[in-house]
């Protein structure tokens, strides 16, 4: 018989992964809303940078979930996620906390990524 066996940083790591998916559907679904947020952060052809964008997500998503070159994936992620907070904060100024439009669950999700691929 097979036993289960929970890992914490596993659960993590595949959780960090499947929370892009929302978000990759979200960007496709609305990319004549999402274009303009990206050229209003300098970012353009904004649809261009969209496109980029969704391709990371992909990308970060199937190498966390999956575990294959996790650490590249939680990189990638990290690196789309500091780019939303610099969006972020470009657009609403320095407020921290996310019901504020802040940068705050991004940074969050950016050090899960982190953490969940350190062993």
């Amino acid at each position: 018989m097979m036993e289960f066996q929970f890992d914490a940083l596993t659960t993590l790591r595949v959780l960090c992964g499947v929370w892009f998916l929302p978000h990759i559907i979200g960007k496709l679904r609305n990319m004549e809303r999402a274009a303009p947020t990206f050229e209003k952060v300098g970012l353009r052809p904004g649809r261009v940078f969209v496109i980029l964008t969704v391709a990371c997500e992909v990308l970060a998503g199937i190498g966390l979930v999956t575990g294959i070159f996790e650490k590249i994936a939680a990189g990638l992620a990290v690196l789309v996620l500091v780019g939303a907070s610099y969006a972020v904060v470009r657009i609403n100024g320095l407020n921290w906390r996310w019901q504020k439009q802040g940068p705050e669950y991004m940074i969050f999700w950016a050090s899960a990524c982190i953490l969940s691929v350190l062993r």
